[in-house]
């Protein structure tokens, strides 16, 4: 199957910017990690994900575990699918600031130490990599991969909800966008 569903977090127990750097699920990020699993579940064989595989923060691999267990198998760990790369010389405390800034305007135009732009290409090339996955994954890395796969520039390409499903697939090794997951109001913008 060469059909890719990416899927954002489930609802963290704390926000960024906050003390933990790495959180997990809160109880309603939890239901919302059962509720996803029985929609994909749910979905035709030819379209079900066989695979599980997540960033390797908490929060995704949470939220992916429930259907791990469903599906039978470990939750892969895929780096590339993690949260966008803060630059070097910002610290915890900066990083909101930066990043409200930079969903404001176009990949090449993000301030920092990285190329943003080959970021973007770098984490649609770990999605494509993964076809018949559910890729469980971040805000910005979704809006990445759904640039790449549009030709867009713009770094907010849509507000991804917890646990919307976005739907891709994988041909000559790309990504086409099939469907955009749901979308909310969100405190990123």
């Amino acid at each position: 199957m060469s059909r890719v569903q990416m899927i954002r977090h489930g609802r963290p127990a704390s926000t960024w910017g906050d003390a933990d750097q790495d959180p997990g699920l809160d109880a309603a990020g939890v239901e919302q990690a059962r509720a996803v699993a029985e929609i994909l579940l749910a979905l035709p064989e030819a379209e079900r994900p066989s695979r599980v595989v997540s960033s390797p923060l908490r929060r995704c691999r949470e939220t992916a575990q429930p259907l791990a267990d469903a599906l039978g198998v470990t939750v892969e760990i895929d780096s590339r699918v993690g949260e966008i790369p803060t630059p070097a010389d910002l610290d915890a405390e900066g990083r909101p600031g930066w990043l409200r800034q930079a969903f404001q305007g176009r990949w090449s135009e993000i301030g920092g130490d990285l190329d943003y732009v080959a970021w973007t290409r770098q984490v649609a090339e770990a999605v494509a990599s993964h076809p018949g996955a559910a890729v469980f994954s971040h805000f910005v890395a979704l809006n990445a991969a759904v640039s790449v796969a549009t030709d867009g520039e713009a770094v907010a390409a849509f507000r991804p909800d917890h646990v919307s499903v976005t739907v891709f697939e994988v041909v000559d090794g790309g990504l086409i966008l099939v469907e955009k997951g749901r979308e909310a109001s969100t405190q990123v913008l």
